[in-house]
């Protein structure tokens, strides 16, 4: 199913780097872009999640869907206690509030980095489709971590529209995906 949803990627990038939360959050998006020409590598940065067998799970179901379009997953390092001292002092925080904003720019300032280092010019993630999350903080965050680093442009799309919210629903049946109710952080389980 084409989605009508018009893109332009920051400098005309033809490969971008696309942090990712699951695989649920990441399907249509990434058919979106392939299907548009553009080649995005998924940036797996998700310390937040917890215990770690959660963690895997939704890696695992990230590289079963990144394998099916024959696109690179990236696995960063799992540190849920450096995690854990960012979000210190906000667990009662609800969602949406400063502890997710703080989550939000930990996971994208690692993306950043990885994408200075390893020659990307844009970045944006799979966050800004989650209609649990606040789009103003993803924007607020990936703009914080872009400025962060050399020559990475944050891309601030809204994953939600252009009928991107109905195929999402469609591909996590298609895909039988693993799909979550809670966004990973253990705090967020209240």
């Amino acid at each position: 199913m084409k989605t009508n949803l018009q893109l332009e990627v920051p400098g005309g990038a033809e490969k971008i780097l696309l942090h990712a939360c699951c695989a649920p959050c990441s399907g249509a998006i990434v058919e979106c872009l392939m299907e548009r020409g553009i080649t995005p590598v998924i940036f797996y940065s998700n310390s937040n999640i917890f215990p770690r067998e959660e963690y895997d799970h939704r890696l695992d179901e990230c590289i079963r869907y990144a394998r099916k379009w024959g696109i690179e997953i990236v696995d960063d390092v799992y540190d849920h206690e450096q995690w854990r001292l960012c979000a210190k002092g906000l667990e009662q925080e609800p969602e949406r509030g400063s502890r997710c904003l703080n989550c939000f720019k930990q996971r994208l300032l690692r993306a950043a980095q990885y994408a200075s280092a390893n020659g990307f010019t844009v970045l944006s993630t799979t966050l800004a489709s989650s209609r649990w999350k606040s789009l103003e903080q993803v924007d607020e965050a990936g703009r914080w971590a872009c400025s962060q680093v050399e020559g990475v442009s944050w891309w601030a799309q809204n994953w939600r529209k252009g009928g991107l919210q109905e195929r999402r629903n469609q591909i996590i049946k298609e895909e039988d995906f693993y799909n979550q109710l809670f966004c990973g952080c253990e705090f967020s389980r209240h």
